[in-house]
């Protein structure tokens, strides 16, 4: 069971708001950064939140990895983000495929802050 789990917070992201909004916009990045990666997708589900008094309503885009997943969690009202990437390692070592996962979606929302933090599993 030994994997690799990275998770970031991303703070004041300058992205198109498009990306923090629109489920399937997201999703479909989603899915071409991970078969980008060289990861392989089992599965998905994209889903936007309604809107509040607070503005429009964040995303929450999950893959199903056949090394295990891909969460990212987008808060427009906040301009935030948080990105969960966990891959089994036993196999074959995916670490450099999740950081290459990390690094893609860190990029698309251009955020001014990022706190990274990396847990080796198992």
């Amino acid at each position: 069971m030994q994997g690799l789990h990275l998770t970031a917070d991303l703070h004041h992201c300058q992205c198109e708001a498009a990306w923090l909004t629109q489920a399937q916009a997201l999703g479909a990045f989603c899915v071409d950064a991970v078969n980008a990666a060289g990861l392989h997708v089992v599965n998905q589900i994209f889903h936007t939140f309604p809107a509040t008094a607070h503005g429009p309503g964040g995303v929450t885009a999950t893959v199903l990895l056949a090394e295990s997943h891909l969460c990212v969690h987008t808060w427009p009202e906040q301009q935030a983000v948080t990105l969960d990437v966990y891959v089994c390692n036993f196999g074959g070592d995916h670490s450099a495929k999740a950081q290459a996962l990390m690094d893609a979606l860190v990029q698309l929302f251009a955020p001014t802050d990022v706190v990274r933090n990396s847990l080796q599993r198992g």
